[in-house]
């Protein structure tokens, strides 16, 4: 009898064994195929990464140059020529400003040297140094007409 009952084991072993190989199979190639999946995603998250870092790298650069523009501007501003400027057309500080399109404030802080006029107050200024009185002149008197 003894016999029997190593057999009936020794089945029982190889059945079970057998069941568990049958159930295991799918799970093994399931944790298979995701292995590659993630692999593919750690691939693919790289390659964003490289991209973005280079995305970073590209508008700092363009950030830098952008910098670099407005303080060359195509008008250089010297605080010493504005009152020079202001005498020869003839106007007031409050005048002034309404011809460049700013307060009178503005211009007494040009004059002082204590604020720089912003790019577009340049290109306005440097368009009065090719004026005349008489065209100031007119230029104010239809500014008041509005």
């Amino acid at each position: 009898m003894a016999d029997v009952a190593g057999l009936l084991k020794a089945e029982i072993v190889r059945l079970s064994k057998k069941t568990v190989k049958q159930a295991l199979a799918p799970l093994q190639r399931s944790a298979a195929t995701h292995r590659h999946e993630i692999a593919a995603l750690k691939r693919q998250v790289a390659s964003l990464e490289k991209a973005v870092s280079t995305q970073w790298k590209m508008a700092a650069e363009q950030k830098q140059t952008a910098t670099v523009e407005p303080e060359v501007a195509p008008h250089r501003f010297v605080a010493k020529g504005l009152k020079p400027l202001r005498t020869r057309l003839g106007v007031s500080q409050e005048e002034f400003g309404k011809l460049v399109g700013v307060s009178a404030q503005s211009v007494y802080s040009w004059e002082r040297q204590t604020a720089r006029p912003r790019p577009a107050q340049l290109a306005a200024i440097a368009a009065l140094r090719r004026l005349g009185k008489r065209e100031a002149r007119k230029r104010l008197e239809a500014m008041a007409a509005e």
